[in-house]
């Protein structure tokens, strides 16, 4: 019994530890933070609640039946490294060449109304969860993890992907936190420093999904 409660614990602090560098919670809520400008306190809650159960929902899912999606449509894990590099990309370019008074790539301010709501809600699953919050790398690592501690018997499989699942509810709830957080975070810096800290994230933001692009690209020449 104690073994089977060790192995538990190794496989959670394994997906936790192997998740962590590539959702990045901490860097990725300043990255986002520019999206919920203008946001109240309620509203920054209730936004970064939905990205945290999208970002859930998108790693449950490639978890158990990623695979067979990639087999279904005849993908392999290096085209969706170098499509998700692409679209991340896409967007720090965006934020680096986009002028940005108010350091907001989609200004929503207090009782700016309903459309303007209803704007940011549209983004909230794409581009905020995917792929700036769970991207291609995610994927990749969840692929990788899925494989390495998979087992013949069925028991063991759900026993295992259980592990994980636990490993990705953590991930969430950091999201989750420092979502809500990052906005207080950027404050205390100043909205000097707030601009500074943007722009470097716009280019981390471009060379993470170039890096990424380069990963698929690396893979796809192996294969």
């Amino acid at each position: 019994m104690f073994a089977h409660i060790q192995s538990f614990l190794e496989i959670v602090f394994l997906g936790f530890i192997a998740l962590f560098p590539v959702v990045n919670p901490i860097g990725t809520a300043l990255m986002v933070d520019p999206y919920f400008s203008g946001l109240s306190r309620s509203e920054r809650v209730s936004a970064a609640r939905k990205v945290s159960v999208y970002a859930l929902g998108i790693c449950v899912i490639t978890l158990f039946v990623g695979h067979w999606v990639l087999e279904l449509f005849g993908l392999t894990v290096p085209i969706v490294q170098l499509g998700g590099g692409i679209m991340i990309c896409k967007i720090g370019w965006e934020f680096l060449t986009t002028d940005k008074s108010s350091n907001s790539p989609a200004p929503v301010t207090q009782g700016s109304g309903d459309n303007e709501l209803t704007e940011l809600e549209s983004k909230l699953f794409y581009p905020i969860t995917f792929p700036m919050s769970t991207g291609a790398g995610t994927i990749a690592v969840l692929f990788t993890l899925s494989a390495h501690v998979q087992e013949k018997t069925f028991s063991d499989y759900m026993f295992n992907d259980g592990a994980l699942v636990i490993s990705i509810v953590g991930i969430c709830i950091l999201i989750f936190v420092f979502y809500v957080n990052a906005g207080r975070l950027i404050k205390y810096m100043g909205s000097r420093n707030e601009k500074i800290v943007n722009r470097l994230m716009a280019f981390l933001i471009f060379c993470v999904g170039l890096q990424i692009a380069v990963g698929g690209i690396t893979g796809l020449i192996h294969q």
